[in-house]
């Protein structure tokens, strides 16, 4: 061997040694990275589940607050000691019942004073309306029947019983017929005047009740959150210019069901009709589901700091005593319902070049399948056409090495640290 290498010595150049300890090099890249090439070869292992038939469900979530639909407050505007209360909490009452009676202070009496003569004042008001309406009907009845008997006349009406179109242009018959045409036209005005009249008396009325020592109850319903005791104090409120305002003493709650507004996004608000379907859950009950509908959708909506939101009314299906105005809920809104359609992992779904597709394993090889794809949620897709049901669609692809090793999609190449070859995609 000595020998040998001594001879190669005296042949070669100082180039050539230096072109054979190149080649050396790479002899020993390719054996190593060879070795370390088999050392880290890959196996793919398939994470799969089965195309199936199934209900798909399409949904849209809001969050909100259950609205004050079913009750109305008590609210007062007397001011003094309560010496009588004629109900408790959970008594049923009917509109218009006492609720509780107030020995007014000086200044409830003189809110009151002023009530009750404001009333009485709509009260004149509505009277002479009314009488002004039985005099202007009583002229009325009478030009109707002077302007018949003239019509009437074989001057004005011809043998046929026709109207004479000629003599009804004279000035006697034009002026009874306006006449009776004027006190027409005063008397249909009047009864709009008696009508305003009325609806004065009526607003008159209800703010002496706000002011007087009796409190009534608004609607009928169950009373909640009275809290007034003999002897306790209602005192005076007013807002910043001094006119008198209400305070809430209790609560009127009806047996209609509670119903829940929500608040949709613009990009839900078109999804959502009346009549669909939801489930509603809420803070105050934990692990409870309730079920309801939307009964309107508000689709001028409102904006806030920029955000533009449409408020939607949900109404629940049964009546639930327990829960109460403005407790915070979240609902479910049930936008699109198919039955009996192939379902698949909506992950599972690859586009490319617009055309969709879906790795399947067949014979223990995965094959990309063209498929044709329906409507989606966010976890699911509906597969119109391209897929059978028990079809085992795969959903990730994850690499075994032989030193235990686990990759997902790619393999490190070894030569990659001499800065060339990049990584190798393995899978298909």
């Amino acid at each position: 061997m000595k020998h040998i290498v001594s001879n190669i010595g005296i042949l070669i150049s100082k180039k050539k040694k230096i072109s054979i300890a190149v080649v050396l090099i790479v002899i020993l890249v390719v054996i190593f990275g060879k070795k370390y090439i088999v050392k880290t070869a890959v196996s793919p292992q398939y994470q799969t589940t089965k195309a199936e038939k199934g209900t798909l469900v399409i949904t849209v979530t809001a969050s909100g607050q259950v609205s004050q639909a079913n009750s109305a407050t008590v609210n007062t505007k007397a001011s003094g000691v309560v010496n009588k209360i004629y109900v408790e909490n959970g008594q049923q009452v009917k509109t218009g019942e006492k609720i509780a009676e107030i020995d007014l202070d000086l200044e409830g009496k003189q809110r009151a004073a002023s009530a009750w003569s404001s009333y009485q004042g709509a009260k004149n008001s509505l009277d002479t309306a009314k009488i002004n309406y039985y005099s202007l009907q009583s002229d009325l009845l009478t030009n109707w029947k002077t302007y018949m008997d003239l019509a009437q006349t074989s001057m004005y009406q011809d043998s046929d019983k026709s109207p004479n179109t000629t003599n009804r242009q004279l000035p006697e018959y034009m002026t009874v017929d306006n006449d009776w045409l004027s006190a027409e036209a005063k008397y249909k005005q009047q009864e709009n005047v008696v009508a305003q009249a009325q609806t004065s008396f009526n607003s008159a009325w209800l703010s002496y009740q706000q002011t007087s020592s009796t409190v009534y109850a608004p609607i009928s319903g169950t009373v909640t959150g009275l809290s007034l005791q003999i002897g306790s104090v209602l005192t005076a409120q007013s807002n910043t210019s001094g006119t008198a305002t209400s305070q809430k003493i209790a609560s009127i709650q009806t047996g209609a069901s509670p119903v829940i507004q929500v608040n949709l996004t613009q990009i839900d608000t078109p999804k959502v009709k009346v009549e669909d379907k939801a489930t509603l859950t809420f803070d105050a009950f934990p692990g409870k589901t309730f079920t309801g509908k939307v009964v309107s959708i508000d689709t001028i909506g409102s904006v806030s700091s920029g955000v533009t939101t449409y408020p939607a009314v949900i109404k629940l299906d049964t009546e639930v005593p327990e829960i109460f105005s403005n407790m915070t809920a979240s609902a479910t809104i049930m936008t699109q319902i198919k039955d009996n359609v192939i379902l698949i992992p909506s992950s599972a779904v690859q586009t490319q070049n617009e055309q969709q597709t879906v790795r399947v394993l067949k014979n223990g090889n995965m094959e990309q399948v063209d498929v044709e794809t329906g409507i989606s949620s966010s976890t699911q897709t509906e597969i119109v056409s391209g897929l059978s049901e028990g079809d085992e669609i795969v959903t990730s692809v994850v690499f075994s090495t032989t030193n235990g090793q686990q990759r997902s999609g790619q393999t490190q190449s070894p030569f990659s640290s001499f800065g060339g070859g990049g990584s190798i995609r393995m899978g298909r």
